[in-house]
């Protein structure tokens, strides 16, 4: 059987435009973005006499940078502010509820692969617990360091995203499973 050129430059040209439309698809934009996220976020600590273990619902509300220097690569600088909601554990022998919060600043960078990602972030977290045992009330703040993964889906400039952070809050850990979405302008 002979292939004739001409069924050769109409299938390169159908992988030509696929290709390109492809890359539209995937709206691999650069530039500012908005989204925010709601998930999960699991507080754990564990002392000799002390231990928490509690979850809550938490959002986030997030803004960044995507500079678009490299083609299917995103490296962009994300701040947040993140709500983790409430968690309860035993603290000196009583029932304590902790509301904890955090500015965050991040180096996102990413993979684009179509218009499926993956990402991968790491910064530091101003973080704010408030807390309420019995009678007595406290807050505790710092700065610790911030990572996560995650996957995102994304058409034109619209994004779907999943994603996986760690908080370190001094001694303890706080794990936040978020689902969102994002914009770029």
């Amino acid at each position: 059987m002979k292939i004739k050129t001409s069924h050769i430059s109409a299938f390169t040209a159908t992988l030509l435009a696929a290709a390109l439309s492809q890359s539209a698809l995937a709206g691999s934009d650069s530039g500012f973005y908005l989204g925010g996220s709601v998930g999960s976020a699991q507080l754990n600590f564990d002392s000799f006499d002390d231990y928490i273990d509690d979850s809550d619902t938490g959002y986030k509300f997030f803004a960044g940078y995507n500079f678009g220097l490299l083609p299917m690569v995103d490296i962009a600088l994300e701040g947040s502010y993140v709500d983790f909601g409430s968690q309860y554990g035993e603290l000196l022998n009583d029932t304590t509820r902790f509301s904890n919060t955090a500015a965050q600043l991040h180096l996102v960078g990413g993979l684009d692969l179509g218009p499926v990602g993956l990402f991968a972030k790491a910064g530091v977290s101003d973080w704010e617990t408030k807390f309420t045992n019995g009678d007595y009330r406290g807050k505790a703040t710092g700065s610790d360091p911030a990572y996560g993964i995650g996957a995102k889906f994304q058409v034109a400039s619209f994004q779907l995203r999943a994603e996986y952070e760690r908080v370190k809050l001094d001694d303890a850990d706080m794990d936040f499973y978020s689902i969102g979405a994002a914009y770029t302008f």
